[in-house]
């Protein structure tokens, strides 16, 4: 597989489709049966309550995974991603109710580098503040 978008279509400010990924308590349990990591801040209301934390929230990484979408998505191929990285700034925090946490995603070219690489800049929010910063994704173009 190799990605799908043209470096010659791509223009610094072209922005990628947004998107959004709800997270509940059932997308945190099936996460950590696959990742390995219970820790109990990502699923007993009770003890993240005791560590300071308003709520369950969500592992980072998966945080971190459900942002890169956005842009393998819009490249057509996961490995085109080449270099990925993020600043953990914020939990996403969820609730135990019928809707959960919502993880919201927007990104746009930042700038066009050599053989045929792109850097995509990325932002995600949940509940109006920045979880992740410093959200840079290199992506190889066609």
């Amino acid at each position: 597989m190799a990605a799908q978008i043209q470096y010659a279509d791509v223009e610094v400010g072209t922005e990628l489709p947004a998107a959004s990924f709800p997270v509940t308590r059932a997308t945190l349990v099936r996460y950590a049966g696959a990742s390995g990591d219970f820790n109990p801040i990502h699923w007993n209301e009770e003890f993240a309550k005791e560590v300071g934390l308003p709520d369950v929230i969500a592992h980072g990484m998966f945080t971190m995974a459900e942002a890169i979408r956005v842009v393998t998505d819009w490249a057509g191929d996961p490995g085109a991603v080449v270099e990925y990285g993020v600043r953990f700034t914020k939990p996403v925090v969820v609730p135990n109710d019928d809707r959960g946490g919502l993880i919201e995603v927007t990104a746009k070219v930042a700038a066009k580098l050599e053989d045929n690489r792109v850097r995509v800049d990325l932002t995600a929010m949940s509940a109006g503040q920045k979880v992740l910063g410093m959200s840079r994704a290199v992506v190889e173009l066609a």
